[in-house]
């Protein structure tokens, strides 16, 4: 395995070739193959933005066949039938099931991009600067997002100081504390020294911040907080919807209807780069061209995005993942067993491990590497990266997911033995 050029020519900021050290060459549903033959299960699914899997056969046939006809590749904000097409079905057979009336912006191609587009429309709308967001967040890496995200290393490499962002604790680090009536105290009190914001971030699944499912009465919590201040409610969706929890949005669960929200990942439908704000059209302050970028709304990545909507719609996938999550559950059950220390928090084809209790950092390191060494690639998060994430592919086979998570039982299994 030949890596001497990465190492020569390659920053020394890449990170996830450090703990996946293979040259891989190929990858299939849910499955990649590295040049010396070997075959992982992708429990990692490019950070949520291979939902459907690598290389969908559907998916790859509807953008080649664009590719064919000469269909327009680069737009800026011009009208195409590409455009045109996707906002139709995405209206019918997204928004408008759910009952929920968004105008559709398309920013630049990323997460950030769509954060940084909500943060400055929130701003504009309320003309307030403050923005609450919560403690683990993690929205982002360029500044406004970054200033939302609560990770010290990413904070750090900033530099410049984040300002005009309030975080508030999350509910899962104080129990004791009811969050809803502290911000309400805050922005009441005028001693406070805490500006009333113009929005509330939120995760409604905190992914990087290690797994954090925020109930159904939080969300609910929040969103009458929010009306009864006059506040924008902002869901990411970004690493945590397109089906991911179990339905399309990760605040369904609640009956909550966000004022923003952003979208991302794999709303790309084959990791196609892509990115969207959802938002009220009384919100729709903007002016032409206020908020623009060069690459915004690429074409390919909208035909994979219909195409990725069109797969997860036939192939049933929100029911199927509230299915096969209960065969993630039952398998992580069996990690309590090994040791009761770990924490396994999660929800759909979104689980995490926290190994903080059995021991810091080494724990989660060590079982992250048993798992590659035996063909299963997850990843870290949370604080001091203690938590492994497990992210499925959502169309992945019940056989293949519990070959998947045997690997990974067995991996936990074998680092607590060594300990």
């Amino acid at each position: 395995m030949n890596t001497s050029i990465f190492d020569k020519y390659e920053s020394e900021v890449r990170s996830y070739c450090r703990n996946f050290p293979a040259v891989f060459t190929t990858a299939k549903d849910s499955f990649i193959f590295a040049e010396d033959g070997k075959k992982y299960i992708d429990f990692f699914c490019g950070a949520g933005a291979l939902n459907y899997g690598h290389n969908n056969d559907y998916i790859k046939k509807q953008i080649i066949s664009y590719l064919e006809s000469d269909g327009i590749i680069h737009s800026l904000d011009m009208f195409t039938s590409a455009k045109r097409d996707f906002i139709e079905y995405f209206e019918k057979n997204i928004l408008e099931p759910r009952g929920f009336d968004y105008k559709i912006q398309f920013p630049g191609p990323t997460g950030t991009n769509a954060v940084e587009a909500a943060l400055k429309l929130a701003r504009k709308v309320k003309k307030r600067n403050n923005i609450f967001a919560f403690m683990g967040a993690f929205h982002g890496m360029t500044l406004g997002s970054l200033s939302m995200t609560t990770d010290r290393d990413s904070r750090e490499g900033a530099g410049v100081v984040l300002t005009d962002v309030t975080h508030m604790p999350s509910p899962y680090m104080f129990p004791e504390l009811d969050v809803i009536k502290y911000m309400q105290t805050l922005i009441d009190d005028d001693h406070s020294g805490i500006s009333k914001p113009a929005a509330v971030f939120i995760e409604p699944v905190q992914a990087d911040g290690g797994i954090h499912v925020f109930s159904v009465e939080f969300l609910k919590g929040l969103r009458e907080f929010c009306t009864r201040n006059d506040i924008l409610l902002v869901c990411d969706d970004i690493q945590v919807g397109s089906a991911r929890t179990g339905t399309y949005f990760s605040f369904e669960r609640a009956g909550i209807t966000p004022d923003i929200v952003t979208l991302s990942k794999s709303i790309g439908g084959y990791g196609m780069p892509f990115a969207l704000v959802l938002f009220k059209p009384e919100l729709d302050v903007w002016k032409p061209g206020e908020h623009n970028g060069t690459f915004r709304g690429s074409q390919l990545s909208i035909v994979a995005a219909k195409a990725g909507l069109e797969i997860m719609l036939k192939e049933n996938v929100e029911k199927e993942v509230q299915r096969k999550g209960e065969i993630i559950k039952e398998y992580l059950a069996r990690v309590k067993e090994i040791n009761e220390n770990f924490d396994i928090r999660g929800i759909g084809f979104m689980w995490g491990v926290d190994c903080n209790k059995v021991a810091p950092d080494a724990v989660s390191r060590a079982i992250v590497r048993e798992c590659f060494d035996n063909g299963l690639i997850v990843e870290r998060a949370g604080r001091n990266n203690d938590v492994v994430k497990l992210m499925p592919c959502l169309l992945a086979d019940d056989e293949t997911l519990k070959q998947g998570l045997e690997i990974f039982v067995n991996a936990v299994k074998t680092v607590v033995e060594k300990m």
